[in-house]
């Protein structure tokens, strides 16, 4: 089956995690600036979006047509009429750059055809082209609708059925609704943590290490993706309070099974004391990124970080099994101070395969590495991963 994904705002990260996901993927092609097409077996699109912090659709290819806008409508229409019985349908289109089709006018013109034949249906519409998964859910276009996807190929228009949207009130809820969160220890997002945890690309019978848990954003992610077995450190004790709290929330909001933690206050210099030699098969974390806010001496705190962040990988490559991963999440001082720590003898991984990389929509530092940030930020997120 053809499937395609919507790309976050950043294709880059999105694109990384899909190919860490998919083994297919390293044959699948970007459509545009945020679609990706790829063949695969069949799966659940529902239960995987919601374990993918950088996809915000997931659907099928069901047909292609040469570009008459006339042969476009019979698909729709036949599509819709194959929903009767099932009351009014309420269907959308979204157009991914397709320039021959003005997607309103189709929907208009295919609601008249509808009305016709006597089938009741509702056309969504949105100021935009492109219909947002918050407007797909509202109106129950995947549940008891349709949305269609109007997709570039090459010659032809691919039409696609949305099959799942990133369910957005979840992710407000566990980012907003937990009880225990700290705007300096646990800013982390929870879709990045979760497209952190894909770009490691452990089994769910992993050992996993957040050295800097912060309010346990990582963790409590990774519960919720099928991860069992946890260790959680920080140097800060309230940290770890806050941990704790947040994952037995999560546990009796979820009714999630039991799963073995260990929660520690220590310092990530300090982790090989408690921690036994080549336990651990991943590391994903987000360590102190350094003042937000404010006039600084960028240089003189990147000296600070390249030696914390130094330490921290000292002791990541004493505890990591043989082939274990680190992911984690290097500040970018002013968008453009960068920095370089000793690695302790890790190596750096490209997340991306060599046939991404120069694609226009594909962003990369010239060290093969994503960034991740908002207009206005000072600091920016550098997405790193090693392998022992």
């Amino acid at each position: 089956m053809k499937y395609y994904f919507i790309l976050g705002n950043n294709p880059a990260l999105s694109l990384a995690e899909i190919v860490a996901v998919f083994p297919e993927a390293a044959r699948g092609e970007l459509a545009g600036e945020d679609i990706f097409l790829m063949e695969a077996p069949e799966f659940d699109a529902a239960r995987q979006i919601r374990r993918m912090g950088g996809v915000i659709k997931i659907g099928k290819i069901t047909d292609q047509i040469g570009g008459a806008a006339e042969a476009l409508k019979e698909k729709i229409l036949v599509a819709i009429a194959a929903r009767r019985g099932a009351g009014k349908i309420n269907f959308g289109i979204s157009n991914y750059g397709v320039q021959s089709v003005k997607e309103k006018f189709l929907g208009l013109a295919a609601k008249a055809e509808l009305k016709q034949q006597s089938v009741s249906a509702r056309f969504v519409v949105s100021r935009e082209r492109v219909l947002s998964s918050v407007v797909v859910e509202q109106n129950k276009l995947v549940s008891s609708g349709l949305e269609f996807a109007l997709i570039p190929g090459g010659k032809n228009i691919l039409i696609g059925e949305t099959l799942a949207v990133q369910p957005f009130k979840e992710l407000s809820r566990r980012d907003y609704g937990r009880p225990a969160k700290d705007d300096f220890s646990g800013m982390l997002p929870p879709k990045l943590a979760q497209i952190m945890i894909n770009l490691a690309q452990a089994k769910k019978d992993a050992v996993m290490l957040d050295p800097f848990c912060g309010s346990g954003t990582i963790l409590t992610e990774a519960m919720l993706m099928g991860y069992r077995q946890f260790i959680g450190s920080d140097i800060s004790a309230k940290a770890i309070d806050d941990t704790s709290k947040n994952i037995e929330w999560l546990k009796n909001n979820y009714q999630l099974p039991n799963i073995n933690y260990q929660l520690s206050v220590s310092a990530a210099a300090d982790l090989s004391k408690i921690i036994r030699p080549e336990s651990v098969d991943l590391i994903v974390t987000e360590p102190y990124l350094g003042p937000q806010r404010g006039h600084r001496d960028w240089l003189e705190i990147k000296k600070e970080l390249d030696g914390l962040y130094a330490r921290a990988l000292a002791e990541f490559r004493k505890i990591l099994k043989p082939g274990g991963r680190a992911v984690m999440v290097w500040p970018v001082l002013a968008k453009k101070y960068f920095l370089s720590p000793s690695l302790g003898g890790l190596k750096k991984t490209e997340v991306l395969p060599a046939k991404f990389q120069n694609h226009p929509a594909i962003k990369l530092t010239e060290r093969k590495t994503v960034m991740y940030g908002r207009p206005g930020q000072q600091v920016w997120r550098e997405i790193v991963v090693f392998k022992k």
